[in-house]
């Protein structure tokens, strides 16, 4: 029997929620949490006495940003560019300025370590780095404008009044933090050429930045330090880290030491659990255990794709992208990094390291594209 009208648009009606990414990140979110305790149970029982330390921390900052995720999930993406009842404004503009502030806050009241301003401590609360917030509205940012007029981007003015939106924002980041503003720089550009059908000037355009790039790690010390001790990382003072961590990479072979076993946690790899983490994962759980890892984010980055090319309008599909494009230069970087690819700079690897604020701040963005898929409409 034929069926009706509306049988067939009941089947069309039906909401897609991706399952398999939400998932993936909580495998990854757990698996962060078994190897910050493995990384960091030594150290934290010598400096606080209690080898829980890192752990508990991260854990809690992991399940409230779960609980973020979910709700955030559940919340129409769409609301962000849709204008308040009472004052008229876009979330989106207030989350903008929001950055705005708490960036010239940072500049002004932020602690300098290593060089850099980066933290505002909050009484209560702890650190924050508000450049990982300014992620999430260069992201939503980025989109809306390039969605309200994506053809413009086939000329060179249209990128251009992208940057001259997004500039403040990305000046005040890298002014202080130049990795977090690389990052903030990809995920516009990445925007923008997915929307753009003309993508020759985009050579232009990144020769002109990675000049500018340059500029700002040459003519800086502690950054032209760091190309110093990644071309001579075996004689540098300051390649000692990166050293260390390729001895754990080369000492766990194919299937590692086992968990719990690493011996460059032990005080040879300084922060062990931050940044550098990926190297006690190949000391621990072997090239087996790597590849693995890699696998899933693979996977993880596969379902965003998805999601993207599927989103049902073009500012879902941009801030898919965004997300995207955000988590994986940070998984391309800090893997770089470890493995002494490109010279040492700050970049987390994404559910993996400990830090409360880089945490919270990709499962927010996983929740928002979670939100995109449930407007997904799949037949059942």
């Amino acid at each position: 029997m034929a069926r009706t009208a509306g049988e067939t648009n009941k089947r069309k009606l039906h909401s897609y929620y991706d399952y398999s990414l939400l998932f993936l990140t909580l495998f990854l979110v757990c698996f962060g949490l078994v190897m910050i305790y493995s990384t960091s149970s030594y150290n934290a029982q010598r400096l606080y006495g209690d080898a829980t330390y890192y752990l508990s921390k991260q854990a809690l900052l992991g399940g409230a940003g779960i609980l973020i995720m979910l709700f955030v999930s559940e919340v129409d993406y769409r609301l962000y560019i849709t204008k308040l009842p009472i004052i008229r404004i876009r979330p989106i503009t207030l989350l903008y300025l929001l950055c705005v502030f708490l960036q010239i806050a940072v500049i002004i009241f932020g602690e300098e370590t290593k060089g850099a301003k980066r933290w505002l401590e909050i009484k209560g609360v702890g650190s924050f780095q508000p450049s990982e917030l300014s992620k999430i509205a260069v992201i939503l940012v980025t989109a809306y404008i390039v969605q309200l007029a994506p053809r413009k981007l086939d000329k060179i003015w249209g990128f251009l009044r992208v940057v001259l939106i997004i500039g403040p924002l990305l000046l005040l980041v890298i002014s202080e933090n130049f990795s977090t503003g690389l990052i903030i720089g990809l995920i516009m550009v990445a925007i923008s050429f997915v929307a753009s059908k003309k993508k020759a000037y985009f050579i232009v355009s990144g020769t002109i930045m990675g000049a500018l790039a340059s500029l700002m790690i040459f003519f800086v010390d502690f950054r032209s330090d760091r190309v110093d001790a990644w071309r001579n990382v075996e004689t540098h003072e300051k390649g000692y880290q990166i050293l260390q961590g390729l001895y754990a990479i080369a000492s766990g072979g194919v299937f590692g030491k086992g968990l719990g076993e690493s011996m460059q946690k032990l005080g040879f790899i300084p922060e062990s659990h931050n940044d550098m983490i990926f190297s006690v994962i190949c000391e621990e759980l072997g090239l087996f255990g790597a590849v693995s890892l890699i696998l899933l984010f693979i996977l993880l980055l596969w379902r965003i794709f998805i999601i993207a090319i599927n989103a049902p309008d073009l500012y879902g599909g941009l801030i898919a992208t965004g997300v995207l494009a955000h988590i994986a230069s940070q998984v391309l970087i800090n893997i770089a990094v470890v493995t002494s690819t490109i010279p040492s700079t700050g970049i987390p690897l994404p559910f993996i390291s400990y830090g409360g604020s880089s945490l919270m701040v990709i499962l927010f963005e996983i929740g928002i594209v979670l939100s995109i898929s449930n407007q997904i409409k799949a037949e059942r």
